[in-house]
């Protein structure tokens, strides 16, 4: 192309856009992981994942977990009202039920009845393995960020990385620290068919703390609670 005084001159082509990520975060998973026993579970979520995928652009993270019974549930409850406030967060409630568990402990001596009443976490891994399919069938990401070391979601992701080969599915397992040696901790079946697979960065936690009050859209204000400090 012609410039001043018949000189060529170039026009620089402008980089190409980052990676579309959408970061899935199992929250049970994550808090036993990651939170609990810490003073950070007032945590940013999206900025957590933006500083974590700093390279990409974060469009979505969704959050899945549901609300636990007792002491415990009004403060969860503000907290996920205070996550549904972030413009790119999605919270997907699931459901705990009841549950009749055997004691299969052979050291156990007791003599009465070993069958007791407890409670499981339904939905939640079905409901991130559906949200991974349908985002990466709608084309609304080109890596998938797994926050979660549940094996139960190793088919969604060797379905993800069967039907669309170009996109990368990266896994973060919570709690590995790289030290343990169960094999559940360490996510083996997991990391296998990831595309990636690495520990979670506790360091991140400080740094993405949501502020001492947030207000939502009707005005009401959720606070971080005292326990949580």
């Amino acid at each position: 192309m012609g410039g001043l005084y018949g000189r060529p001159f170039f026009v620089a082509t402008p980089p190409p856009p980052p990676p579309r990520a959408i970061v899935y975060i199992d929250g049970f998973n994550f808090y036993y992981g990651e939170l609990k026993n810490t003073p950070y579970k007032w945590l940013d979520i999206q900025a957590m994942a933006e500083r974590l995928r700093n390279a990409e652009d974060v469009v979505l993270v969704r959050y899945f977990t549901s609300f636990v019974m007792g002491p415990s549930a009004a403060l969860q409850s503000d907290y996920v009202q205070a996550l549904a406030s972030l413009p790119r967060v999605r919270v997907q409630l699931g459901r705990f039920k009841n549950k009749t568990i055997t004691c299969v402990n052979e050291a156990c001596t007791f003599t009465g009845n070993r069958r007791f009443t407890g409670v499981e976490e339904k939905r939640t891994d079905v409901a991130i393995g559906v949200a991974m399919v349908d985002d990466a069938y709608q084309d609304r990401c080109d890596r998938l960020i797994l926050i979660s070391g549940d094996s139960d979601l190793v088919p969604a992701v060797r379905l993800v990385r069967r039907q669309f080969p170009q996109r990368q599915v990266i896994v973060y397992v919570p709690g590995q620290r790289g030290t343990a040696q169960d094999g559940e901790r360490r996510a083996d079946e997991l990391r296998q068919v990831a595309s990636d697979a690495r520990p979670f960065p506790p360091a991140l936690l400080r740094h993405c703390q949501l502020t001492e009050e947030v207000t939502l859209p009707g005005g009401y204000v959720v606070r971080r609670p005292a326990k949580w400090r």
